[in-house]
């Protein structure tokens, strides 16, 4: 399952600030069970566009991490809520359908 949410980096900030603050809620979220890694992505064209990808087990896995909220979780995300608006795209099941390159080592 994908969590999907945009970034939208406010005028006065970078997104090295957002990112920072990332970076540590993530390696905490990390630590719950079915969390599978997150990813920040910066838009092509756009430095103050960010779009973030965290992939967990399942949605019951996160709906889990969310029901028991870490403190120190919330204190690095309202720090960091005066830099950004964040906008949430979906949550996403694994591909139904994939197109892959054929394999190279063939």
């Amino acid at each position: 399952m994908k969590y999907i949410f945009e970034v939208h980096i406010r005028d006065g900030y970078r997104a090295e600030d957002y990112a920072d603050a990332w970076v540590r809620a993530s390696q905490l979220i990390q630590q719950a069970p079915g969390a599978r890694g997150t990813e920040l992505h910066r838009k092509i064209g756009d430095p103050n566009t960010l779009i973030a990808i965290a992939h967990w087990d399942s949605k019951a896995s996160r709906d889990a991490m969310e029901a028991q909220p870490n403190p120190k979780i919330k204190e690095i995300i309202r720090r960091a809520a005066p830099c950004c608006e964040i906008r949430l795209i979906g949550e996403f099941e694994e591909p139904e359908w994939a197109v892959m390159p054929p394999n190279a080592e063939s």
